[in-house]
Order: C-alpha cells, then sequence, then structure tokens
C-alpha cells in the first residue's frame, strides 16, 4: 500500500525557514520521481519542486527559486523540502506526490481532487 506522510509544517514569521518531510512507504521509492505541492484557499494547486528518482535533476516554480531547496534521501525513503525566506504568500497546504515518469508530476494537479492530510504552512506575524 503506497503511503506519503507529510510533517514539519508549521507556523512562522515571514524571513523565517521550515523543513518539510515527506515519508514514504510501500513501493520502490528510489524508481519514483518525487513533488511538492500546494494548495491555499481559493487558490489553484501548485507544484512547487520536483526531483528525479535520483535526485540528479531538480525544478522550482519562479515564486520559490532560489528560497526553497528539494532534496531526498533513496536510503531513509524520504523526501524534503528545505523552505527559507518565507513569505506569507507561501502560506498553504503541502504534499508530497510520487510518479514513476518525473514529466507526469507536472499534470498531477490537474489529474487529482483529493489529496493525503499533508503538513499545513503559515506565514504570519
Amino acid at each position: 500500500q503506497v503511503q506519503l506522510v507529510e510533517s514539519g509544517g508549521g507556523l512562522v514569521q515571514p524571513g523565517g525557514s521550515l523543513r518539510l518531510s515527506c515519508a514514504a512507504s510501500g513501493f520502490t521509492f528510489s524508481s519514483y520521481a518525487m513533488g511538492w505541492y500546494r494548495q491555499a484557499p481559493g487558490k489553484e494547486c501548485e507544484l512547487v519542486a520536483s526531483i528525479t528518482s535520483t535526485g540528479g535533476t531538480v525544478n522550482y516554480v519562479d515564486s520559490v527559486r532560489g528560497r526553497f531547496t528539494i532534496s531526498r534521501d533513496n536510503v531513509e525513503r524520504t523526501l524534503y523540502l528545505q523552505m527559507n525566506s518565507l513569505k506569507p504568500e507561501d502560506t498553504a497546504v503541502y504534499y508530497c506526490a510520487a510518479e514513476v515518469l518525473y514529466l507526469r508530476l507536472l499534470s498531477l494537479c490537474a489529474r487529482t481532487t483529493s489529496w493525503g492530510q499533508g503538513t499545513q504552512v503559515t506565514v504570519s506575524s
């Protein structure tokens, strides 16, 4: 059974940092590309960052490039998102997802109507 469990969210002041984690089980983690998504109230789902199965290629949405870093530990079967210089507009529920094909991460928002629990990130003073 595929399971992805996000953690690490919280309330942080603007300019602060958080590190999100996504613990994976039930599938061959090292064979899957991974992505971090976010959904804010009244806004569309957004692919924030993605990483290939080996970690050799990463991509970011323009609004977070230079502030967020995606990484993975294939031994620990965990995906990470280091978020620095957080802004109020980063406030959202963050989710992780897995796809065998890296490019399919790009269309996951359009194909997904129900997400897991996610982890809430709130940036506010």
